[in-house]
């Protein structure tokens, strides 16, 4: 075993944490996770990375952290699904300065992404690749010829009038109670309006909900091939844990 990075995930509801072996992109031992603050200003959400980090003693490589944001040159610039103090905060520098180490901090769909274009669904393919990550809102990650177009942000295109995320996330599938063919004619919707858009070769689902994709398979829709996210839920953590070892190399 090579190098082992720690990879971490913010998600609303939990932060996910991770030892990664570089070398075989994959977890050393068991996720582990925290709850999100509620006040999940920077100053908060850096003491959950530490808590976390204190219980991976083992991963002492860089650490990458996949944020809900875009995210340029380390810094926050959007707050959809985050506290606004965030923005215009330098978060690769208030990891490095918490942790004591490298530190890389993007997109969260650009970091599932990377995991999946890596080892996962994704690996070996060409053209034009677009991955999905449906959870508490849409968060999206494209790539051309296995190279990243970084911070995408097509869960905001405009939909029936509202945000495509509002329309076809999962966090919608379960406040509206919708059973799998409801929800996935919806996102139906949204795979044509991308591919309308972009002509990808491949749509990846990925999010938790991506766990049940037997079940859904059967009703999606798409001229593009549709496949399932590999990783699931570990693909924002892996994905960090690959990003970070490219700044610390």
């Amino acid at each position: 075993m090579g190098q082992v990075a720690l990879g971490i995930d913010v998600g609303g509801s939990a932060v996910k944490a991770g030892a990664v072996d570089i070398q075989n992109a994959r977890l050393v031992g068991e996720l582990i996770s925290a709850p999100t603050p509620k006040a999940s200003e920077p100053e908060h959400l850096m003491e959950v990375l530490k808590g976390l980090a204190a219980r991976l003693p083992h991963a002492d490589g860089p650490v990458g952290v996949a944020f809900p944001s875009v995210v340029k040159r380390g810094r926050v610039r959007t707050a959809a699904n985050i506290n606004a103090t965030w923005v215009g905060k330098d978060g690769a520098q208030l990891v490095s300065q918490t942790l004591e180490r490298s530190a890389r901090f993007l997109n969260d769909a650009d970091a599932a992404g990377i995991a999946e274009m890596h080892w996962g669904a994704g690996r070996g393919m060409t053209g034009a690749v677009v991955m999905l990550t449906l959870g508490t809102g849409i968060g999206t990650a494209l790539f051309i010829e296995g190279r990243l177009f970084p911070n995408t942000e097509l869960g905001h295109l405009e939909i029936h009038g509202m945000d495509a995320e509002e329309w076809a996330s999962a966090r919608v599938r379960t406040a509206l109670k919708l059973d799998w063919p409801a929800w996935i004619a919806r996102v139906n919707d949204y795979l044509a309006r991308l591919n309308a858009f972009l002509w990808p070769d491949l749509f990846i689902l990925g999010g938790a909900v991506s766990q049940r994709f037997a079940e859904f398979a059967p009703y999606l829709r798409c001229e593009a091939e549709v496949r399932q996210a590999h990783f699931v839920g570990e693909a924002g953590v892996i994905g960090a844990a690959l990003a970070a070892n490219d700044v610390a190399a």
